[in-house]
């Protein structure tokens, strides 16, 4: 039986992704190591194209080098060389500030950084004061930097990834955002747009029921807006909905939302089986694979194109089984 439910788009741009150089296993740790991951290099690899940035190379500590730790207040950081004290700040931040805004890290659809590091962390990085325990309350300086310069790219830490469902958050921003910038690279067109926002809404709906309704107000007054003001508008807020993360309850929503388009093909047997299976999932006995397997055994037996289109059903490559595990 031949399925005909929308597969990931795989348009001909790569999806480059930001990294920390260490991760894809170069030795420019302060002690000449690295911290090569294998599920972003292996797995993640097949999917996208890094690209490595080491701020703390790149502005000349060389390697080995002494390691720098963050002081000062989380407002305000300061990166010093932790035995001689040596100020990096000034450097750094002005390394940082242009680093991001150069050519390569201008088509990033996502960002892996690497956890607690003083210039890459995202967040809960160590704040020496000069009495008491470290607090972790700062943000790595090139970290701030980037979420400040790229606000709608997917950012993630290396560490968070092992959480199944903050991995499969991130990667489902990463194919959305890439997805939203063929859209907006493009000629604005009325059509492409109301299509594009047409076969994502179930995935919005997952995400935030209140943006799928401000989106859904946007998209049917876009006459009304100038074609770079609503690109704004509509991107802002479509990857605003997307950092929201989808809970099993807003899943289970959206599969009653897609059960009503195929009830009327359902004897009473069928249909009491599958919400029973759905109502698993909701209450956490099952993964998300199992309904929506189930789901489009159904929409492949039946021709019904608005459900058969919608994103929410593949919006990531089906062999990192990411929905197998939330």
């Amino acid at each position: 039986m031949d399925v005909n439910i929308a597969e990931p788009d795989s348009p001909a741009a790569e999806i480059l992704i930001g990294i920390s150089a260490c991760l894809l296993g170069q030795q420019v740790r302060f002690d000449g190591g690295h911290k090569h991951d294998r599920y972003i290099t292996d797995i993640l690899g097949q999917y996208f194209r890094f690209v490595p940035v080491c701020p703390e190379v790149e502005i000349g500590m060389g390697v080995p080098r002494e390691a720098v730790r963050l002081t000062g207040t989380p407002e305000s950081p300061q990166m010093l060389g932790s035995r001689t004290g040596t100020d990096w700040t000034d450097q750094m931040t002005a390394f940082a500030d242009k680093r991001v805004r150069q050519a390569d890290l201008q088509g990033l659809s996502g960002y892996i950084l690497k956890k607690d590091s003083p210039s890459c962390g995202m967040e809960r990085v160590k704040l020496h004061r000069p009495s008491g325990m470290p607090e972790k309350t700062a943000v790595g300086l090139y970290a701030r930097a980037l979420l400040a310069g790229h606000p709608l790219l997917p950012v993630e830490e290396e560490g968070r990834l092992n959480d199944p469902r903050l991995r499969e958050n991130f990667i489902e921003r990463v194919f959305a955002y890439h997805r939203l910038q063929t859209l907006m690279a493009g000629p604005f067109r009325r059509g492409a747009v109301v299509a594009f926002h047409a076969a994502n809404k179930y995935l919005i709906l997952a995400h935030s029921p209140r943006h799928y309704t401000l989106l859904g107000r946007l998209v049917a007054d876009i006459k009304s807006h100038r074609p770079a003001q609503f690109r704004d508008a509509y991107s802002a807020l479509f990857m605003e909905a997307m950092a929201i993360k989808a809970t099993p309850s807003k899943h289970h929503n959206v599969l009653l939302h897609i059960l009503g388009y195929v009830k009327d093909h359902l004897d009473a047997a069928d249909k009491k089986y599958i919400l029973n299976v759905c109502e698993d999932y909701r209450r956490g006995l099952t993964p998300l694979i199992v309904p929506l397997t189930l789901i489009k055994l159904f929409l492949g037996k039946h021709d019904i194109p608005y459900i058969a289109g919608q994103t929410y059903l593949n919006p990531h490559p089906k062999e990192l089984l990411l929905r197998n595990h939330v």
